[in-house]
């Protein structure tokens, strides 16, 4: 920023990374509110607010409260708890933080997998609680790698990422966008209904948002199979996790693997009840080192709009914004 202008008003709602913070604590004047309420502020800083920082939870009328508001900083790559489209259509720039997370999704993304297929922690839970040695070698897994078909929903970057690390594992892999992803020679398939219906394993890594609300549903999962597995590293609201819970009882299908849940942190108690499921605390991006990476491209947003007066990661809804 030039150093003869006033520094911006960053507003920080709710709980962000520390280094997110300390940046714009650092570089801006900073306000900080522990949940996105109009009422916890001034009008003085209502008024003086020019941008906002947060892990989503930003709707029309909290956007609507701000009258010089010009960015909306979100940190993660995900932001469907961002309405952009509204932000987008009153000339508000909203940036989030992709590919600085891609490979560490795509590393959980695989290890969750295996995890699933393998029974990874109900294996080490019998090492631990002395039943090796007590009753003996832990059962063999039913569900192995070998042989599998994996369908991709959503081959966006992290999907790509993911879908080259399971190459090397020698198993057939096909995909569902919307449309055709280019350059890529894996199997298409228009419908969500079919790629579950020719594959036997469904990695969702998929946007949340209306558009994918409870996409994964009954017939989805019927369509996946008995020897079917779903996992789940996207957004939670992707998931109908009642219809989820029923299969994994009934046998519709073998296993789930989830890191996302709909009402985070609370994850469905007949969910965790379930056997044949591996359940994450939303972990997929949260290393040390990449979540510092996110904290850093978070801030590099806003100091880029108010100095460079430019973004350096929008997203699509406001691609079209210019700074004023």
């Amino acid at each position: 920023m030039p150093a003869s202008t006033e520094p911006a008003t960053i507003l920080v709602s709710g709980k962000v990374h520390d280094h997110v913070v300390a940046r714009i604590d650092e570089a801006f004047r900073l306000i900080h509110i522990e949940r996105p309420d109009p009422s916890l502020l001034s009008p003085q800083d209502i008024a003086a607010v020019r941008g906002i920082s947060a892990f989503g939870g930003i709707d029309a009328a909290f956007i609507d409260t701000f009258p010089n508001l010009e960015i909306i900083a979100n940190f993660g790559v995900g932001y469907d708890s961002v309405d952009a489209a509204h932000a987008g259509a009153k000339g508000i720039m909203v940036t989030n933080t992709p590919d600085v997370l891609t490979e560490e999704v795509a590393d959980l993304t695989v290890a969750l997998l295996l995890a699933t297929l393998r029974e990874v922690p109900k294996a080490e839970a019998w090492l631990r609680q002395g039943k090796w040695v007590s009753e003996g070698n832990y059962r063999f897994s039913p569900l192995s790698l070998r042989g599998r078909h994996i369908g991709i929903f959503g081959l966006g970057r992290i999907g790509l990422a993911v879908a080259k690390r399971l190459e090397a594992f020698g198993v057939s892999i096909a995909y569902h966008n919307r449309r055709p992803a280019e350059g890529v020679a894996y199997s298409y398939h228009p419908t969500l209904k079919g790629l579950a219906a020719a594959v036997d394993t469904l990695i969702c890594i998929a946007p949340g948002g209306a558009a994918t609300e409870k996409a994964i549903n009954a017939e989805i999962l019927a369509a996946l199979g008995p020897e079917g597995v779903l996992i789940n590293t996207g957004r939670g609201s992707t998931v109908d996790e009642a219809a989820l819970a029923a299969a994994l009882r009934d046998g519709t299908i073998a296993a789930a693997g989830l890191d996302v849940f709909a009402d985070e942190p609370n994850a469905p108690q007949a969910l965790l009840d379930a056997p044949n499921t591996v359940l994450l605390p939303h972990v997929a991006s949260a290393s040390v080192a990449t979540r510092r990476a996110m904290a850093d491209l978070c801030v590099d947003n806003l100091v880029s709009w108010f100095g460079a007066r430019r973004a350096l990661t929008p997203v699509p809804e406001t691609a079209h914004v210019k700074a004023k």
